[in-house]
């Protein structure tokens, strides 16, 4: 089960006020811990308090020495394979329109036949995977560890 993530973006505020609008919660906090007063967390309003941090574009995370706490470094970041799905109350044309508010891309795809996402470019280069009801409801089928996710 997820708590949390973190991504990073330009926008840090913003980013997470959109991704807790998805969520369906509008709950956004700051995050001390990271970024300097920079990072925010977006809350679902969930039975387990699921976020997502959303830190300034170029934080690192690194381990550190001699079993120190992890350290929090500032360096250059571009396209990130990180990404993320989460379930949202909202219907499809509420996201997309959301996308489109923010001039973010957006379009619903397959993944394989499978089940459906809806891919939200946050600030055009990190994207996320939103499902609405139905899509969770299809892609809740396929992932049990029982059946491992499309048999793969």
């Amino acid at each position: 089960m997820l708590f949390h993530l973190s991504i990073d973006s330009q926008n840090p505020r913003h980013v997470a006020g959109v991704i807790a609008e998805l969520f369906g919660s509008n709950t956004v906090v700051p995050f001390p811990p990271v970024g300097n007063g920079a990072s925010f967390m977006a809350l679902a309003a969930d039975d387990r308090n699921t976020g997502v941090e959303v830190y300034p574009r170029g934080t690192h995370l690194r381990p550190g020495e001699d079993g120190a706490e992890g350290e929090v470094v500032q360096g250059e970041g571009t396209l990130s394979s990180t990404h993320f799905a989460m379930a949202t109350p909202l219907e499809e044309e509420q996201v997309l329109a959301i996308a489109a508010r923010e001039g973010w891309t957006a379009r619903t795809l397959s993944r394989g036949g499978q089940f459906d996402v809806i891919e939200v470019w946050l600030e055009n280069d990190r994207m996320i995977e939103v499902l609405t009801a139905r899509m969770q409801a299809d892609y809740l089928k396929l992932g049990s560890i029982a059946k491992g996710l499309a048999s793969a």
